[in-house]
């Protein structure tokens, strides 16, 4: 059974989740939490999944080494976000890097986060479609969620999502 969110409890704050990933949409889902976060006083927790697939097939120093380089690059672009969240916001978001399966780790730190209350994914504006979460979505497969989901337009300028947030 999921656990109760507490965002709004003594002691604690709302958060909004953003998946930290090397789409330009995620400069538009980042964008907005960190603009609707500063509006309502709450925070921004920026959520970087390393998808190592191939790590366990590699002999164990080339799987280590394939680790250190996908951990630095996330951790290059979990700067860059935290630097634009503070830039657009002031806030400073909370850092997490994950392994695994992106929607496996979204549903475990939202279980293991009782204050994050609300998922911020943006629309892909290509011709592949919305994106692959999005997608997943779309086929229920996130029913099972304990918090909404905030879709934000990829297309979206600053000053619209400023209206907005």
């Amino acid at each position: 059974m999921p656990r109760r969110r507490q965002s709004h409890e003594p002691g604690h704050r709302r958060k909004f989740l953003v998946l930290a990933d090397d789409t330009p949409e995620c400069d538009r889902a980042l964008y907005y939490a960190a603009r609707r976060a500063a509006r309502t006083g709450g925070g921004v927790v920026l959520l970087s999944v390393l998808q190592l697939d191939d790590a366990p097939s590699q002999w164990l120093g080339v799987a280590d080494l394939m680790r250190a380089e996908a951990t630095d690059k996330a951790e290059a672009r979990l700067d860059l976000l935290s630097a634009r969240a503070q830039g657009v916001s002031g806030i400073d978001p909370e850092r997490v890097l994950r392994e695994g399966a992106i929607a496996e780790q979204i549903h475990r730190i939202i279980e293991e986060d009782e204050d994050i209350a609300i998922l911020v994914l943006a629309a892909g504006t290509g011709h592949e479609g919305p994106g692959p979460l999005i997608a997943s979505l779309a086929k229920g497969g996130w029913a099972s969620l304990p918090v909404p989901i905030t879709l934000v337009p990829g297309t979206l300028s600053d000053t619209e999502i400023d209206a907005l947030a």
